[in-house]
């Protein structure tokens, strides 16, 4: 059985009502995928095994996407990282590729098989027409897995592509997240949505995170500081500038925004990593990607313009869509512990599950006094 969701024990996030499904999928005709490898077990032997690792797609559509691009934006919160992709969409606004999360090493592979499945379905690109500029982020997951192995293959990101669906989107330690730490917890994939109101034009907004930092003293959840009282077995409290990590943060909306209000989306991303307790430390890759679905961008358009439709008051969608996305992204990061299974990688070495009655036992006693405020459990 898998391991309940955060809105499954009781405790809710913010005050944006949830889409149906709570998820990134909640935005229509997304898609997410996952290819997971797992293999083998005990010391470390650099280049074959253990294998704690995967790859996570998102599609915006189901179509071509190179020939039918979004509009996109990403963002830098702290930069020691190795993305790849982004600065192409910091100057042209588009998404071009699906998004693809990986481990550090396997960038590069993993950006070859974007790039060979991108020219599979338009094989005019570099021939008749220009390049393809495809995005993968990445988190650091040489605590479980070898990483040097680099095991992530052109095989797996297809499988992954081909595996992308609507619906639910599996959580914790599933793809990309396989073999990734959070708040010194098994951490992962998790996803969250939110769904504005009529008023504000009931635009749908969903994150996706890949979660991989933080101090186990750090751990905030609905503004309750349970890491100072729930660390994982022999945890010591660690000293500032340890559990640095990173995250990968992908927000989607069906929003009518252009690059520059998606960016201004990313830039809240923060707020709601922020509330968890991260302090994007040095060392920490922390970095979001966005895109809009409301609009296709054709590659090669009939005319020179085109008519679309733009928000009209941008204050009006932006007092909605701000705090959206700060929930979405604090109860993302929630979800992909939550979900996370206890995972047992090379050397040995043991990412515990997040005990989630000791959770909500802590979440109750810190309820006296605050009535019916964020994050109390029901």
């Amino acid at each position: 059985m898998p391991r309940p969701r955060l809105r499954e024990i009781g405790i809710r996030v913010g005050e944006v009502p949830p889409g149906p499904l709570n998820a990134l999928t909640d935005v229509a005709g997304v898609r997410v995928g996952h290819a997971t490898l797992v293999a083998g077990e005990g010391p470390l032997r650099p280049g074959a095994g253990p294998v704690r690792t995967g790859v996570s797609v998102i599609l915006p559509h189901g179509e071509n996407l190179f020939r039918q691009k979004v509009r996109g934006a990403v963002h830098t919160i702290n930069g020691f990282g190795k993305p790849c992709g982004f600065e192409e969409v910091r100057e042209l606004g588009v998404i071009e590729a699906p998004i693809a999360l990986t481990n550090t090493l396997n960038v590069g592979l993993v950006a070859d098989a974007l790039v060979e499945y991108a020219v599979q379905q338009s094989p005019e690109i570099g021939v008749r027409t220009g390049t393809v500029n495809v995005v993968v982020g990445e988190c650091n997951d040489g605590a479980l897995n070898d990483i040097q192995g680099r095991h992530v293959r052109a095989v797996h990101v297809h499988a992954a592509l081909e595996a992308a669906a609507g619906g639910p989107v599996a959580e914790g330690a599933v793809g990309a997240g396989t073999g990734t730490t959070c708040f010194g917890w098994k951490g992962g994939i998790g996803t969250a949505s939110r769904i504005l109101p009529a008023a504000a034009g009931g635009f749908t907004v969903g994150a996706l995170v890949q979660s991989n930092f933080g101090r186990p003293q750090d751990l905030t959840i609905c503004a309750v500081p349970v890491g100072r009282r729930l660390r994982p077995p022999g945890a010591a409290p660690a000293p500032p500038g340890a559990g640095q990590g990173s995250i990968m943060i992908v927000l989607a909306t069906d929003a009518p925004l252009e690059a520059r209000q998606l960016r201004r989306l990313c830039v809240r991303a923060g707020v709601g990593l922020a509330r968890t307790g991260s302090h994007h430390a040095h060392g920490s890759g922390d970095f979001v990607i966005a895109f809009s679905t409301a609009h296709r961008i054709e590659h090669s358009p009939a005319a020179l313009t085109t008519s679309q439709t733009l928000l009209a008051d941008e204050r009006a969608a932006m007092a909605w869509l701000f705090p959206a996305v700060a929930e979405c992204v604090e109860e993302a990061i929630l979800n992909s512990l939550c979900a996370a299974e206890r995972v047992v990688g090379r050397d040995g070495t043991v990412r515990e599950a997040l005990p989630l009655d000791a959770v909500c036992a802590l979440l109750r006693e810190s309820a006296p006094g605050r009535g019916e405020s964020r994050g109390t459990p029901r």
